[in-house]
């Protein structure tokens, strides 16, 4: 199983990014998505998720309007487009899949499989 996320970069305050996630491996469209960050000395916390149908999303207060996550089955990709960027959302942003009824936080307490990460900075 592969989780291959892109898509990160250095961006100024203000800008925007679109994140990929792209899955081998698994039966994606049963699988619920989510993206990670973790900052500079800092823990991994949950962005955002969606559910395996893509009917259902979650969103830390952080990223509320700013951030949307979003899938296609079809293509076996998650995305996650980040507006109106911060200095505090630099991070490595990792994707993650987890089986089970959809519920947030508890469905990514046990996720099955981890993507690579991708650096995204925001600085001017």
């Amino acid at each position: 199983v592969q989780l291959q996320a892109s898509g990160g970069g250095l961006v100024q305050p203000g800008g925007s990014l679109r994140l990929s996630c792209a899955a081998s491996g698994l039966t994606f469209s049963i699988y619920n998505m989510g993206w990670f960050r973790q900052g500079p000395g800092k823990e991994r916390e949950f962005v955002a998720g969606i559910s395996w149908s893509g009917g259902s999303t979650d969103y830390a207060d952080s990223v509320k309007g700013r951030f949307t996550i979003s899938r296609d089955n079809a293509k076996d990709t998650v995305y996650l487009q980040m507006n109106g960027l911060k200095p505090e959302d630099t991070a490595v942003y990792f994707c993650a899949a987890a089986r089970g009824t959809w519920s947030v936080p508890r469905v990514f307490r046990a996720v099955n499989y981890w993507g690579q990460g991708t650096q995204v900075t925001v600085s001017s």
